[in-house]
């Protein structure tokens, strides 16, 4: 049995300490008993009732949810088609235009899927939300399910072939479920991606279809409690 590098677990430990700390922090400052929030005053749960009490929040939150999964949903269905075909055509335009919303700044999107829009008649909405993020998330679940493709062994889908199966029964039997962990892991991406959103959505939204990130950044110029 091979010995594990105590500097590798180490390492592993300082990197999941660098990122949880601040989480853990912040989760127990939130029942600090100070507007401030600078040191720590007493235990509190007011701020909790303030966000049960808090109408708007809650609605963004509820859209913000709505939006992430029917964006993952949609993505993850698209995404698949997407990463297959570039596994198998290996086109640069293809892959130029699957992976292109993944390399370009977020305010260049923003304003291109507003103009599309406007120029589509569509309404701004949650309709509108949604597309912008499956626009950009179908790139992520390419990404995993083409690295997913690359490493399975074509000869399982030559030997469904030769047993009799069609096309669709090969890809639904054989590819789908070897596929399954590379869908899973680009939908729950494309689902954080989606619900932190804040630059493509600022430019997308329509009245009354604010998300959480819009609703605390409006909140944050005026005044928010902790």
């Amino acid at each position: 049995m091979r010995q594990r590098n105590p500097f590798v677990t180490c390492a592993a430990i300082a990197v999941y300490l660098f990122l949880y700390i601040p989480l853990v922090v912040v989760a127990i400052f939130s029942f600090n008993d100070s507007r401030l929030n600078a040191e720590w005053v007493g235990f509190t749960l007011k701020w909790y009732r303030q966000l049960a009490a808090n109408d708007a929040m809650l609605q963004a939150a509820a859209n913000s949810l709505i939006i992430a999964g029917c964006a993952a949903v949609m993505a993850g269905v698209l995404g698949t088609f997407a990463g297959v075909a570039l596994h198998r055509f290996r086109q640069k335009w293809l892959t130029a235009l699957v992976l292109g919303p993944v390399a370009m700044p977020d305010i260049l999107i923003g304003v291109s899927l507003l103009l599309t829009f406007m120029l589509m008649n569509i309404s701004l909405g949650m309709v509108s939300i949604i597309l912008a993020h499956v626009s950009f998330c179908i790139g992520f679940v390419a990404l995993s399910v083409q690295s997913r493709m690359a490493g399975m062994d074509d000869s399982l889908l030559e030997a469904a072939r030769d047993l009799g199966a069609t096309p669709w029964q090969s890809f639904r039997l054989v590819t789908l479920p070897l596929l399954a962990p590379g869908i899973i892991a680009g939908m729950m991406m494309a689902f954080t991606l989606s619900i932190d959103d804040f630059v493509v959505t600022f430019f997308t939204a329509g009245v009354g279809s604010s998300t959480l990130p819009l609703e605390i950044y409006s909140m944050v110029k005026i005044a928010v409690t902790p």
